[in-house]
């Protein structure tokens, strides 16, 4: 634990640490963030950052108390479990929300206990992030790595970028150009940028599904009573999930 003067608690992390560097302060597979305050919740209702898409990175960096930590360093799925663990010291576990039956469409509000979102582990020989696919159509041999918060920020920019200049986002061909690291032994960014833009579907499809199936994360879907009928859904991150219905 830290020196802080607000109460905090160290949570697990989904990669269980083993994606980061040998001497990465997350090696451990944990984390210490404190409990929320005044000075956060300014964070939350700051009209500028909102504007700007940080205001969840702005956030979870003001809360991280390991040294050397920001939301930028953390595997995309660590992410997602440091932010609902964040949620739920703030606020507690029990979150209201809006959600759609998934065959009828009907809409009904419920109440999800987040503290029941399990985690989705690394296969068990992940030791690194760096994996390897080959391609069933080309044959390619396809070396990837998995987004960080620092990756997400800057696709972000690039595809807000693209349609300030009224082009098509090119939102797959960009994630596959910042998760691919190498091509049949090759690194290059040339030939990285190339087959990002022309990687057959078929190929895509295959890639995507591997790259999804080696992904730690926390699920956020639950099954609940709809109707009479039980239900899996996902559970929806709204406006309430930071922003409580008594501040607006």
């Amino acid at each position: 634990m830290s020196d802080n003067k607000f109460p905090s608690e160290v949570i697990d992390l989904p990669s269980e640490g083993r994606l980061y560097p040998k001497d990465h302060p997350l090696k451990d597979g944990k984390i210490e963030i404190k409990y929320m305050t005044a000075k956060e919740e300014d964070i939350l209702t700051s009209q500028n950052l909102i504007k700007k898409g940080l205001v969840v990175d702005k956030l979870l960096d003001s809360l991280i108390l390991t040294q050397g930590v920001k939301s930028d360093d953390l595997i995309l799925g660590d992410k997602n479990a440091v932010m609902v663990a964040a949620r739920i010291l703030a606020y507690g576990p029990e979150y209201t929300c809006q959600v759609t039956h998934p065959t009828t469409g009907g809409v009904s509000t419920q109440i999800f206990n987040l503290a029941e979102c399990p985690f989705k582990k690394l296969p068990k020989d992940a030791k690194e992030n760096l994996f390897e696919v080959t391609l069933p159509i080309s044959k390619r041999k396809i070396k990837f790595s998995l987004l960080t918060g620092k990756d997400e920020r800057l696709i972000d920019e690039e595809l807000k970028a693209s349609k300030k200049v009224g082009a098509v986002a090119p939102e797959l061909t960009t994630r596959l150009r910042y998760l691919i690291k190498e091509v049949d032994g090759d690194n290059s960014q040339s030939v990285i940028n190339e087959i990002s833009q022309n990687i057959l579907s078929r190929d895509s499809m295959h890639l995507r599904e591997e790259i999804k199936k080696v992904t730690p994360d926390i699920i956020m879907e639950q099954e609940i009573d709809l109707g009479g009928e039980s239900v899996k859904v996902d559970i929806p991150m709204t406006v309430n999930f930071f922003w409580p219905n008594s501040w607006r």
